[in-house]
């Protein structure tokens, strides 16, 4: 299917026929996923592959029952934590080294990126750092962040929710459907893939649960509908 089609074909379903859906065409739109465009290179995403007949029944009652969780044939549940900064960094050195990339670029990932990333104990270094940034912004242009754990949070979010957007037009492309649901027990759903409670302890936050399967009867409320782009483009 060409781009624009698959994304003109991309709807949020709310019902899915029980039909199953290939492994290879998961395994594709993982591959998708994971080549999105993401903060610094840093891959701070996960991607639970939820097949597990006993949490997915779980997963949907934590999902609210609605039906784009109870009828997709699968779930995959999308996870952002800015602390995976320590399992992509080594290869990232590595690979700058590798390719002899700039002095910069390796200076980036040896010093920066651990400075960047750490927020330190009840987020104290992310405090100190943010009033850091803050002085000579009051002067001239700076970067303002990210500092804190809640900083590095949203930019893990960023990346995760680009990601998400090509896991769901690669399986557009190949033909399948899906509903990206924001409705969930964020605290339950960590606890179920073994991440800790929301907000206590662990920075890794639930983006969103994505439903995958075939289009269903009665899958959609109606023909799509977007606000005219006058009002939203904007030149300036």
């Amino acid at each position: 299917m060409e781009f624009f089609e698959a994304v003109r074909a991309r709807r949020s379903i709310r019902k899915f026929k029980p039909d199953p859906v290939p492994a290879e065409v998961m395994a594709k739109a993982f591959e998708a996923a994971t080549l999105a465009p993401n903060s610094s290179n840093v891959q701070t995403w996960d991607f639970y592959w939820v097949r597990s007949a006993e949490k997915k029944t779980r997963l949907v009652n934590y999902c609210f029952g609605q039906s784009a969780a109870r009828t997709a044939a699968e779930l995959v549940v999308i996870v952002a934590d800015p602390a995976n900064w320590r399992r992509s960094n080594p290869g990232l050195v590595e690979f700058v080294q590798k390719i002899n990339a700039p002095k910069l670029v390796q200076m980036y990932y040896k010093r920066l990126i651990p400075a960047t990333y750490r927020w330190g104990f009840l987020n104290s270094l992310g405090l100190v750092k943010a009033f850091i940034f803050a002085v000579p912004g009051l002067f001239r242009p700076t970067s303002w962040g990210p500092c804190t754990k809640r900083d590095l949070q949203e930019v893990a979010i960023k990346s995760a929710a680009l990601a998400a957007e090509n896991l769901v037009l690669a399986l557009s492309a190949q033909g399948y459907s899906t509903c990206m649901m924001e409705g969930f027990d964020e605290v339950r759903v960590k606890n179920l893939l073994g991440l800790g409670l929301a907000g206590i302890g662990g920075s890794a936050r639930i983006v969103m649960v994505v439903g995958v399967g075939l289009e269903g009867e009665r899958a959609t409320w109606g023909p799509q509908y977007r606000i005219p782009q006058s009002e939203v483009v904007h030149e300036i």
